[in-house]
């Protein structure tokens, strides 16, 4: 006899139910949500308001002793003839306030800081790396009395840009911060060529902002582990539309014509330029009607000159990129800040010292660019004027942070490379990048 089939149905109800089982597990699973964190369903309210922040390289400004700060704008002014500053003084107005402009930056609250790469915390223990808000060039140039002032010396606090260099390292070898990592973690401001001149050996490790590397030893500062900032433009910038119409200059230059160092090629350019048919190249100084006479010049004008003074770059070079008037660069040495975001082949013309020299080599060269060219270059210029104004919400200050959010990854290698080496004696260093090998191993056991 044969065997009956236990998988077949004895009633139709029994397929009939079989079905709807079947139905409702599929409808079932195609409603249940896949447990996955971009779901659309996820409760937001779990997520910390300040979540952008946790990406943010944590910066720890130092409150510094009153005297590194606005003690600085205090003894400035008073030498000067003006009125005590007070506790919150008024920084004066020169080409190398970045330190100002960073230091209120930070004072800002944490909401009003849109877009920066860094955060401010209050923590020392929470912090990647530590600021040090000395204003060492506003010190460079606060000198006190001259000798032989009728005043004297008692009417005015005695200051020296000197003592207080070393008054500041004093403190800092005091505090836990800068002996713990041996100051590799600490950022430094010294935007004049000679600011922190006096201490520049003992602050090299950390990262230090400059304008350019022209009076500092190879073995102190570098691209890789430094930032390149650009001056505080002094003249008005240029609001105007792209275009040549009022732009009827061929080339303007304005400033000192004698010197030092790489600066003796200003000397020469004026021989070669100063007959030259719409050219304008004259001696000028930094003063207020200097400025007004400089501002019109450069917004008259298609191309401006830019050569090294006493160091390779100077603050002209960020007057004429903010006034639409195309650099013409004459610096064999000159580093320029932002220049992974920046290709100053398209705002910039460079020419070689000695080619520039030439008699008629600028101007031939320069009346050879056609105007749709210098329409090109003029709008490139417009495209990154934000990155040289120190005012724009989203300029230069935040570039900075930026770039030296960027130096991070280095400053952590030297902190745990530093760890497992002792100090050895080497005729000279052999690296300008300060990071090959010139000490010995640490031993570890």
């Amino acid at each position: 006899m044969p065997r009956k089939s236990l998988l077949k149905p004895k009633s139709p109800f029994i397929i009939v139910g079989l079905f709807l089982f079947i139905f409702t597990l599929f409808i079932t699973f195609l409603n249940t949500p896949f447990s996955n964190t971009n779901n659309h369903d996820v409760d937001h309210s779990v997520i910390p308001k300040n979540f952008d922040n946790f990406n943010k390289v944590r910066i720890f400004m130092y409150d510094l002793p009153w005297k590194f700060t606005y003690g600085v704008v205090d003894s400035y002014a008073r030498a000067r003839g003006g009125p005590k500053a007070g506790e919150e003084g008024k920084y004066p107005g020169h080409q190398h306030m970045g330190e100002w402009h960073l230091f209120k930056d930070l004072e800002r609250l944490r909401e009003e800081r849109v877009g920066s790469a860094v955060i401010r915390v209050m923590d020392p223990d929470q912090a990647d790396l530590f600021y040090v808000p000395f204003f060492s060039s506003l010190s460079l140039v606060a000198n006190p009395i001259r000798p032989g002032d009728p005043e004297g010396e008692a009417s005015v606090v005695h200051y020296s840009d000197e003592e207080m260099q070393e008054e500041l390292i004093m403190w800092l070898e005091e505090q836990v911060y800068w002996k713990k990592n041996n100051g590799w973690d600490h950022v430094f401001i010294c935007q004049d060529p000679n600011a922190l001149y006096k201490v520049i050996d003992r602050v090299e490790n950390g990262v230090l902002l400059l304008s350019d590397f022209g009076r500092l030893a190879h073995t102190q500062a570098s691209l890789v582990k430094d930032v390149i900032l650009p001056y505080a433009h002094r003249i008005k910038t240029y609001n105007g539309e792209v275009g040549l119409e009022d732009r009827n200059t061929l080339l303007f230059f304005m400033g000192q014509r004698f010197r030092k160092e790489g600066g003796k090629v200003r000397d020469k350019l004026f021989h070669v330029l100063e007959k030259e048919k719409d050219v304008i190249i004259k001696h000028g100084t930094q003063s207020r009607e200097g400025r007004r006479e400089a501002t019109r010049g450069m917004h008259t004008s298609k191309f401006c000159l830019h050569p090294a003074g006493d160091t390779p770059s100077a603050c002209r070079l960020f007057d004429a990129i903010v006034s639409l008037c195309i650099p013409v660069i004459v610096s064999d040495y000159i580093e320029l800040p932002f220049e992974d975001v920046i290709d100053y082949q398209k705002i910039a013309v460079f020419v070689a010292t000695k080619t520039a020299i030439k008699p008629r080599y600028l101007v031939n060269l320069l009346r050879k660019v056609q105007p749709n060219r210098i329409l090109d270059f003029q709008k490139e210029l417009n495209k990154v004027q934000r990155y040289f104004d120190y005012d724009n919400p989203d300029g230069t200050v935040n570039e900075i942070w930026r770039q030296v959010s960027l130096k991070l990854p280095l400053v952590k290698l030297m902190i745990n490379r530093d760890k497992r080496l002792v100090s050895r004696d080497l005729p000279e260093p052999d690296c300008s990048c300060r990071c090959s090998n010139q000490s010995g191993i640490r031993a570890t056991i």
